[in-house]
């Protein structure tokens, strides 16, 4: 429930460009958070080497991956559909393979393989390097599982095929796993714990980014403020490293640095963070590089201490309103968005009481906001009744949903008037005649086109607005361009 998910990319199908000489047909899907997307990419790469090349015609497939997400019973409940689909076409066409990738995988492996039998292939999320060989397996009529969670495995020397990309945004993997054991969520399990990237590998990924055109990167990691780079291995033996290694080790604050003067024309933003693990240099670095996105994505959960113990958040309330006054004081303009779960067992009306207060303290500017399902395999699940009946999550839900939406608009009403650098993403949703981009705070901006394209850095002077989107007209380039 830490991820962003983004309803708009759900299901969406991988394309990339044809290579010489492969024979077979891959359709892949992902489903679920933004390292879905970027694991999907990885995966093409590796498949991509190994005689495949994308299809977006399901009935053509030789072999259907879908990349999966444990997170929310939404997109589980998805992804069975899909796979209901796949084998119905399995039917017309008995030489397609289903596959399985991602954290779902991992949870259901004997479900999918042995029970129900929809599937020949199970792949984790630190198993793709491995695909080749699982695809072999299959081709020689055995089902093949790999979902053994890694020590090492980060992805660091596969440069991902950019898919379905508008050429001018693109994620960067920073960290796999998660070491926070938060009772509401899977990711610790399915992914495994935490390891982070070699910086160098990262650094030449931006670079080659940056070469072929792109314009703004997202450091990704399911809790991006714990990174920690000290020669490979796990962020919990940290301790066990020599002096030599502890005393060049690389944090976050240090890797947002060097990525903003690797290349100080390009635009840099990151996902998640965890309130325990932000530290004060990652805001005073952020403050201290323009070319670092004025946002932070800081998930909350819940406003109430008691309710926080219980999701073994490793911050109390008070902490977290001492971060923001840090990020205000440092960076006045900085856009805060959040994570917010209603209905937590045992929360109260006071607990709910408590969240709305939290949120009047900070006023997001935008947020992700869930009722309360219980996730197979986490802590909550094994360990506390679902208590709240269905209709009190749904009202408390509302209740912070009306309060987030007064609060977007007071946050967008605050840029009327100004002028605020925009880049060019894509059209409008609306209108062809408009351009969509994002400012600084990650506010989608629209404007009229006039000669302006996709990929400029363009000063937008910022005329009307809504609880999502400012609307304004074009001033000229900015000095970025």
């Amino acid at each position: 429930m830490e991820k962003i998910i983004d309803e708009n990319k759900q299901g969406e199908k991988l394309i990339l460009d044809q290579k010489e000489g492969n024979q077979r047909k891959l359709f892949i899907e992902s489903y679920g958070c933004q390292m879905n997307f970027s694991d999907s990419e990885i995966v093409a790469s590796i498949l991509s080497e190994n005689g495949f090349n994308t299809t977006q015609n399901l009935e053509d497939a030789d072999l259907v991956l879908v990349n999966t997400c444990s997170i929310r019973d939404k997109a589980e409940q998805t992804v069975r559909k899909r796979l209901e689909k796949y084998n119905a076409v399995k039917k017309i066409n008995p030489n397609m393979k289903v596959g399985v990738l991602g954290c779902m995988a991992e949870r259901l492996k004997s479900k999918f393989l042995e029970e129900e039998k929809i599937v020949d292939l199970v792949v984790g999320p630190d198993a793709y390097k491995d695909l080749p060989n699982l695809v072999a397996e299959v081709d020689e009529g055995r089902n093949a599982v790999n979902v053994i969670l890694s020590k090492e495995e980060t992805y660091g020397d596969i440069a991902p095929v950019r898919l379905n990309s508008n050429g001018v945004t693109a994620f960067v993997s920073i960290t796999r796993g998660c070491d926070n054991m938060c009772t509401f969520c899977v990711v610790p399990f399915t992914r495994g714990r935490e390891r982070s990237r070699d910086p160098q590998s990262i650094i030449e990924e931006i670079n080659d980014l940056w070469s072929k055109g792109f314009k703004e990167v997202t450091l990704l990691g399911q809790n991006v403020d714990s990174y920690l780079w000290y020669g490979g291995g796990l962020k919990k033996d940290f301790s066990k490293a020599s002096d030599l290694q502890k005393a060049t080790a690389v944090n976050f604050s240090q890797l947002l640095e060097m990525c903003a003067k690797a290349q100080p024309k390009m635009r840099f933003r990151f996902s998640t963070s965890n309130p325990q693990d932000m530290t004060l240099d990652v805001i005073e670095t952020m403050a201290k590089h323009n070319n670092i996105c004025n946002y932070i994505h800081l998930p909350v959960q819940s406003g109430s201490n008691r309710i926080l113990q219980e999701m073994n958040r490793q911050h109390t309330r008070e902490e977290y309103f001492e971060m923001i006054d840090n990020i205000k004081r440092l960076i006045p303009d900085c856009a805060i968005s959040q994570d917010m779960i209603a209905g937590f067992p045992t929360e109260t009306e006071q607990d709910h009481q408590d969240t709305l207060s939290l949120m009047e303290y900070v006023k997001y500017d935008f947020g992700f906001m869930f009722a309360y399902s219980e996730r197979p395999g986490t802590m909550a699940e094994r360990k506390m009744e679902d208590d709240v009946p269905e209709a009190t999550k749904k009202r408390r839900l509302q209740e912070i949903i009306n309060l987030q939406q007064q609060h977007s608009l007071y946050r967008t009403e605050q840029h009327l008037g100004k002028v605020e650098e925009v880049l060019i993403e894509k059209s409008s949703k609306k209108s062809d005649a408009h351009w969509s981009g994002r400012n600084s705070q990650n506010t989608v901006v629209v404007f009229p086109k006039e000669h302006y394209k996709v990929g400029d850095f363009v000063n937008v002077k910022i005329t009307d607005c809504t609880t999502a989107t400012l609307i304004g007209e074009a001033v000229g380039y900015s000095e970025n361009n």
